[in-house]
């Protein structure tokens, strides 16, 4: 009764382990980073502080309404002695003010023309548009580091798998060799070169679960996940392979896929809509205003006293010591810095896509040959087996067979993983990952 209890709790913990780990392939922690990660939000913050900075600059076209209200009392009135006027009795003074003023104020203010509104309103809309790029931008590189964090864990896990199919082998192959030994085929010592090869196999497989366990965790931070949730990785090499190969090797770089590019193109546009502002400074700015002060003034006694106004206000710098003058050669000065950054970041790109080219004939050309070096070592270690088996091969020569297979595939796989590599490399540089 106690065993069927304790196997019912092994399996129900297993199955919850089991169904707490998350199964997901590259797309999927692309989506969980730009659903996640706090680059993206931040980004969605921008576009949004944009629209408002619209909606700001314009306010100030709108009529602009006020209300004021006071009550004032003078505890001392301010006054002049008759004698200085020139009239009146010694002594006597005359006040300039009523000892109680009790009033509000509605005041009423539109702006008419002003040319660094019109120019508010454009680079406003155009820092949208910016703030837009500047998302695609932050998608692009995320999307990337995502990649560059998935397939290094993706291809030791795929030397894991490969490291099983040995060990399982190995152990058959210490199974048999065990019981010729016991039939007196073969010597100690051939078991014991066979199981020390089996306790390698064991020991580097660990050392890779380890890796692999390590670089999950780097992909789990790179998407914003938290550490403690498990995940399993969905994809395989070949799928990944099949998916980034299908590329045209010779396509030619449009820079305009490259965000980075575009907010560059961008930036000197508003750099431009600044510099006609400054270079516009001395236009005039035309407002309207009007006001209505409804007021109760007195002593002992209060009297109303409204009063009303309105007008035009036009106002025109003539010499400002060149402050806008200053403000516009800097501002062309900073187009040009732009313009110069803008080609050094198309020289990076040129140099990225053709450095991405030749690694993908290099890289290729280098897992072919590898492919062919594992045919060979497949070959020699079933030979050498074979004859081990019959009795005419020593177990030195099924593990010196067995090493070189071993090599053969680890460097198989980091063929594969350097090929794959190049060809993300590709597809980020076209901007197209």
């Amino acid at each position: 009764m106690y065993r069927r209890i304790t196997l019912l709790l092994t399996s129900f913990l297993s199955f919850l382990v089991l169904y707490g780990q998350r199964s997901m392939s590259l797309s999927d922690c692309m989506d969980y980073a730009l659903a996640n990660h706090a680059e993206i939000r931040i980004a969605e913050y921008n576009m949004k502080d944009a629209d408002w900075q619209i909606k700001e600059n314009r306010a100030v076209a709108f009529p602009q309404i006020g209300l004021g209200l006071h009550a004032n009392r003078f505890i001392q009135q301010p006054a002049l002695p008759a004698e200085a006027l020139g009239f009146g009795e010694p002594g006597q003074k005359i006040t300039f003010a009523l000892k109680n003023d009790i009033g509000g104020t509605i005041s009423f203010n539109q702006l008419l023309f002003d040319n660094k509104y019109i120019a508010t309103i454009k680079a406003a809309k155009m820092y949208k548009d910016y703030a837009a790029i500047q998302f695609q931008g932050v998608v692009e590189k995320l999307r990337n580091r995502v990649t560059d964090a998935y397939i290094p864990a993706l291809v030791v896990a795929e030397g894991v798998r490969i490291l099983d199919k040995n060990i399982e082998s190995q152990k058959k192959l210490v199974f048999e060799t065990k019981a010729n030994y016991q039939a007196g085929f073969v010597e100690q010592l051939d078991v014991d070169r066979l199981e020390y090869a089996l306790t390698t196999f064991e020991t580097d497989r660990e050392s890779l679960i380890r890796q692999r366990d390590k670089l999950i965790d780097v992909l789990k931070f790179t998407i914003n996940m938290p550490n403690a949730e498990e995940i399993t990785l969905l994809d395989d090499v070949d799928r990944l392979l099949a998916i980034y190969g299908d590329i045209n090797i010779e396509e030619k770089l449009d820079y305009m896929n490259r965000p980075d590019y575009v907010a560059s193109l961008k930036a000197t546009e508003l750099n431009d809509i600044q510099t006609d502002a400054f270079r516009k400074d001395w236009w005039p700015v035309l407002s309207f205003f009007g006001s209505y002060d409804p007021t109760f003034q007195g002593n002992d006694e209060l009297f109303w006293i409204p009063s009303a106004i309105v007008g035009v206000q036009l106002n025109m710098p003539i010499y400002d010591g060149g402050y806008y003058k200053a403000k516009e050669e800097r501002s062309v000065i900073q187009s040009l810095k732009v313009v110069e950054q803008r080609k050094m970041l198309t020289m990076s790109y040129d140099l990225q896509i053709e450095t991405a080219r030749k690694d993908y004939y290099s890289t290729k050309q280098k897992m072919e040959d590898r492919e062919q070096s594992l045919n060979l070592a497949e070959r020699i270690f079933e030979t050498s087996e074979t004859k081990f088996r019959q009795g005419v091969g020593s177990s030195f020569e099924v593990t010196q067979a067995q090493a070189g297979l071993y090599r053969s595939q680890a460097d198989l796989v980091n063929a594969r993983f350097d090929y794959l590599k190049s060809l993300v490399a590709f597809k980020q540089a076209l901007g197209k990952n």
